[in-house]
């Protein structure tokens, strides 16, 4: 782990501008939807990160042609060679994404049958993957466990049916989109997630020639069709990344303009943001004109100055609190005065990050109560969900072990808004979702090196 370890030079705001790609959660989903076109497909603002040369990969293990496009992170899609992948191939990627179960529905489409490996993921929670497989077994696929993953086929093909999740889960309801888009019949989808990912996805689904109709209380309507085609499609930005470099400005006392992010998306962690005491302005979009190169739209982020604020929150499904927000706004909270209160309802073991933060200087108590009225999955279960975070804390220098990605960045911002020089190992694992962040860094002035 030597060659994986940054060394942070803490104590320095963060001042500058960043941009953000295409989002993370979105971008992997619409590359496996190339699956299921009869022709090529072109995905722009595709950020450089793990999880794209993951499924990349799988495409192409898969026969579907992937290569570069004209435009800086443009990638085209041909999907007119599709077909199946040795076992022993697949099992390359067991353990580096979950993204592999996405691919059941459109393999079983074009193939017939399909091979999922072991997932992997970060380490914030099992994450089972119940809900896809009695999902797919609706549509009226086989489900064969094996030691080395899943086999699945579909003797009479798929038809299209009633399901409703038990949880509005984001991967069980891209699982079902993915699938009943070409699922014989009509598909309805209740307790269905409405994340902007989400909503992209249908976007694009819609762009190839889906029927799908989103109607109110998180109920998702598919019309089967017997054939798709390509698409062109620019995603909506990184929101998670976003509010990341957000949560470093407060946390360093800086100031971070982050181009691409859209204020429609982020509507909650902005008035998060201003109960904590950060700043922000929207920055509109402005075309290039003679003598005028324009500029692209975004959001600036700043420390005021004074005290930040404590606040109570909850994360939950859309249009809450994302989960992927808390860890970094953590940190800052670490700075502001009072008790602040964090109820995680949707992992139920995201709050391992904290002990680092404590370690740091921070003083954070978590709890297996469930320290607020959001509807929990985790009540009366043995996990600690619930944290107390009491500040001001001057945090210091440590040496630090990233667990999982969005924990990773806290621990990052934690180092960067520290005293002193802190060595973070296992930063490689933030490639998973944040693209080129160390020349981030350094264009905001951050003092960071691999030694």
């Amino acid at each position: 782990m030597t060659d994986d370890v940054l060394v942070v030079h803490g104590g320095t705001p963060l001042e500058g501008r960043i941009r953000v790609r295409g989002a993370k959660n979105l971008v992997s989903k619409a590359m496996v939807a190339a699956l299921l076109g009869d022709s090529p497909s072109r995905l722009f603002d595709v950020p450089k990160i793990r999880d794209v040369e993951v499924v990349r990969g799988l495409l192409g293990l898969h026969g579907v042609k992937v290569t570069d496009g004209v435009e800086d992170g443009e990638l085209v899609f041909d999907p007119s060679n599709v077909e199946s992948a040795s076992t022993d191939q697949i099992n390359v990627h067991a353990g580096s994404s979950r993204i592999p179960i996405l691919f059941c529905g459109p393999l079983l489409h074009r193939l017939g049958h399909a091979f999922i490996p072991d997932l992997g993921g970060c380490h914030i929670g099992p994450r089972p993957i119940d809900f896809h497989l009695q999902a797919l077994r609706e549509f009226g696929a086989t489900v064969d466990k094996t030691p080395e993953g899943l086999h699945l086929s579909a003797p009479n093909g798929l038809h299209g049916t009633k399901f409703a999740l038990p949880y509005p889960s984001v991967g069980a309801t891209e699982q079902v989109l993915l699938t009943a888009v070409m699922a014989e019949g009509v598909t309805e989808l209740r307790n269905a997630a409405v994340e902007p990912e989400i909503i992209d996805l249908i976007c694009i689904l819609q762009k190839m020639g889906a029927i799908i109709k989103v109607h109110t209380d998180r109920v998702i309507e598919i019309q089967g069709v017997k054939k798709l085609h390509g698409y062109t499609h620019r995603p909506i930005p990184d929101r998670i990344e976003a509010a990341s470099w957000a949560a470093a400005a407060l946390a360093t006392r800086g100031h971070v303009e982050v181009l691409g992010a859209q204020q429609a998306d982020m509507m909650t962690f902005l008035n998060i943001f201003r109960s904590v005491g950060g700043e922000y302005e929207v920055t509109d979009a402005r075309p290039p004109k003679l003598g005028d190169p324009g500029q692209e739209g975004g959001i600036r982020f700043w420390h005021p100055g004074g005290e930040l604020n404590a606040v109570a929150l909850e994360t939950d499904v859309h249009p809450g609190f994302m989960t992927d927000w808390q860890q970094p706004l953590v940190v800052a909270l670490t700075q502001a005065r009072g008790l602040s209160i964090v109820h995680e309802t949707v992992y139920e073991q995201r709050l391992g990050y904290t002990e680092a933060l404590n370690s740091m200087g921070a003083n954070i108590q978590v709890y297996r109560d469930c320290l607020g009225g959001t509807p929990c999955r985790f009540g009366r279960r043995n996990f600690k969900h619930s944290a107390v975070i009491a500040g001001p804390s001057k945090l210091h220098a440590a040496d630090l072990v990233i667990p999982d990605l969005r924990a990773g960045f806290s621990h990052l911002i934690a180092a960067l808004a520290a005293e002193g020089t802190s060595r973070v190992y296992g930063v490689d694992l933030i490639n998973r979702g944040y693209e080129d962040f160390e020349a981030k860094l350094a264009n905001l002035g951050a003092h960071v090196e691999r030694p």
